[in-house]
């Protein structure tokens, strides 16, 4: 397998009517017209920044050097996760996902299980994932009606650092006060249940077909090891923060896992990927990189400014079982 060197991607950033017009200091941007709501980082869209592909679509790369990113055994040749970061100055729809049978269903590839990650969150700050105990699919139907969905909902308060598992089927909502880093399967079907009066469309039908009355959505608790913290391993995605002390090498970043797709996530602070036969790769601010799993060995050096430190998360792909290729 011909090798290919890490390489940064350009967010995208994408305009909600709920979000803001000004991102800084999480990211230096102004919105001209719409509010921006999300920062997609990993989309097909989304550009390769560093490289020799840089300027071409991700979807792009993936379509024509899919085993050098994903490593042999792969399910499928598509780019398997949409990482976002969220900034919600409104309430977002009440909404929720299908799981990959539903979406098949209508057409669609894949369902969407997330998840969301903390980065920052006000003393207040909550979310809603999962409805109340004994809620029933007609008290939601009537409750979608008459507006007081909201009451059903389960309130989880966010504060910085913790994560929130949202598995498809889950009714859920983000509200303002956090700023999330949202892991995703590489799919953006959303149902919306009720959307607070904005005008947008609502899929009702489909978002009751869709919802499961009991999820494992909730906080997760982090598992402490010995060179990092897992914050959530699940199927499709598996989470982690990783300390950088000065510097790291590749293989001590990957750990146990043989080389597949990463993803490093600069949360705070940056950092710099230094190997040989490609040029040093910027990792910078609230910036990622993608580590295919043909990458050369590297060191990563935190490049943070006085009085900052880079503060490293690692997102990679977590296949069902039975979902891998073995042959």
């Amino acid at each position: 397998m011909a090798k290919l060197a890490p390489f940064r991607i350009a967010p995208q950033f994408t305009a909600r009517v709920w979000g803001f017009r000004d991102l800084r200091p999480w990211y230096d941007r102004v919105a001209v017209g719409d509010p921006i709501g999300e920062v997609w980082l990993t989309g097909d869209d989304c550009l390769v920044e560093t490289g020799p592909h840089a300027g071409k679509r991700l979807a792009a790369l993936f379509a024509e050097a899919h085993e050098a990113l994903l490593g042999a055994g792969a399910p499928s040749p598509d780019s398997p996760l949409l990482i976002k970061t969220i900034f919600a100055r409104e309430k977002l729809s009440v909404q929720v996902h299908p799981d990959d049978k539903m979406a098949q269903k209508y057409g669609d590839p894949r369902g969407k299980s997330e998840c969301w990650y903390a980065l920052a969150a006000e003393p207040d700050a909550t979310v809603a994932a999962g409805v109340k105990p004994g809620t029933t699919l007609l008290q939601i139907e009537e409750e979608i009606q008459a507006g007081t969905l909201e009451a059903s909902l389960n309130a989880v308060p966010v504060s910085a650092g913790e994560m929130i598992f949202v598995d498809a089927g889950t009714i859920h909502a983000i509200w303002p006060g956090s700023i999330l880093l949202e892991t995703q399967q590489n799919c953006d079907l959303t149902y919306r249940m009720f959307d607070y009066g904005r005008g947008r469309e609502l899929h009702i039908a489909k978002s009751l077909e869709a919802t499961r009355l009991t999820t494992r959505a909730g906080k997760i608790a982090p598992h402490i090891l010995a060179d990092r913290t897992v914050l959530i391993d699940v199927d499709y995605f598996r989470v982690e923060w990783i300390p950088v002390e000065g510097r790291r090498t590749s293989e001590s970043i990957r750990g146990d896992e043989k080389p597949g797709l990463a993803y490093l996530f600069a949360a705070a602070g940056a950092g710099q990927l230094k190997g040989a036969g490609f040029e040093p790769v910027a990792l910078p601010p609230r910036g990622i990189v993608a580590v295919p799993a043909a990458s050369p060995e590297f060191v990563l050096e935190d490049a943070s400014g006085p009085g900052d430190k880079l503060d490293l998360i690692r997102i990679t792909p977590n296949w069902p079982a039975q979902s891998v290729v073995t042959s």
